[in-house]
């Protein structure tokens, strides 16, 4: 079958297409098969869980002369990502988006809880982050007004929401949309119990004002959760803004925008 190089605007691997139907990943960074093993795990728990498509997991390839670390094989999922599509303003693109949160949710968690690592958790924890963040950011963000947010933000309680299955990483270059909808979710490997708000940070990397109103209506939020969600996804752009500043000025511009809309009235 042929093999072709895919522009993508992911931070984590490179991203081959073979032939119609399958895809190739392999890791920029150092990796090991046991993660791999995971990443397949969690694709395949969600597989079929929601009405929309996800990566199935194929094979897991063994390092070769040609790339000395493990790679893995997935189905392919067509559609456009949502970074080129921009479905922001789209109400039914929102409901579809509000849909598979509330699908994941829904997925038992086995009574697995949030595994401490990355956002999901208790957000004091990346106090010690959001400060390198806020230093690397003078010369690309009015930092102080940013500061002050996340004083009142790292303040959220967790309420009494127990975890709940969510995806993890709900950006633009995960998600993809055909004609204004939905139509599948990529980077599944980060499917796994943590914070119900976790998942709302699409409502802001994805979203306009409107459609935004619009998932938090059909999720039925409370004013916790939705501000939890927030912080969140304040704290995802705070980190992506000035780290991909030079290397990925798709993902920048992302955290530009995601940190307009949670400023903005």
């Amino acid at each position: 079958m042929p093999v072709t190089r895919l522009r993508s605007q992911g931070t984590v691997n490179a991203i081959f297409r073979i032939g119609d139907c399958l895809t190739a990943r392999f890791p920029l960074q150092p990796t090991t098969a046991g993660r791999l093993e995971k990443e397949a795990d969690a694709a395949r728990e969600l597989l079929g869980r929601t009405r929309f498509a996800t990566p199935a997991p194929v094979a897991i390839g063994a390092p070769g002369p040609g790339y000395p670390l493990p790679w893995s094989v997935q189905t392919w999922v067509p559609g456009e990502v949502a970074t080129s599509a921009d479905p922001g303003r789209s109400t039914f693109f929102a409901r579809d988006l509000a849909e598979f949160i509330q699908a994941v949710r829904t997925i038992d968690t086995r009574g697995r809880r949030f595994g401490g690592g990355g956002r999901g958790g208790h957000l004091p924890d990346h106090d010690e982050w959001l400060e390198t963040c806020f230093q690397r950011s003078h010369d690309l963000l009015d930092v102080h007004p940013l500061r002050r947010l996340w004083q009142k933000l790292r303040e959220l309680p967790r309420g009494d929401y127990p975890d709940t299955m969510t995806h993890g990483d709900l950006i633009p270059g995960n998600v993809l949309v055909a004609a204004g909808r939905l139509t599948g979710v990529l980077d599944v490997g980060g499917l796994g119990p943590a914070d119900r708000a976790l998942d709302l940070v699409g409502a802001w990397h994805l979203l306009e004002t409107g459609p935004r109103r619009e998932l938090r209506d059909y999720l039925d939020c409370d004013d916790l959760e939705w501000e939890r969600g927030r912080a969140w996804a304040f704290q995802q752009a705070m980190g992506a803004g000035w780290y991909y500043r030079h290397t990925n000025p798709v993902m920048c511009r992302m955290a530009l925008r995601t940190l307009a809309r949670i400023t903005g009235p």
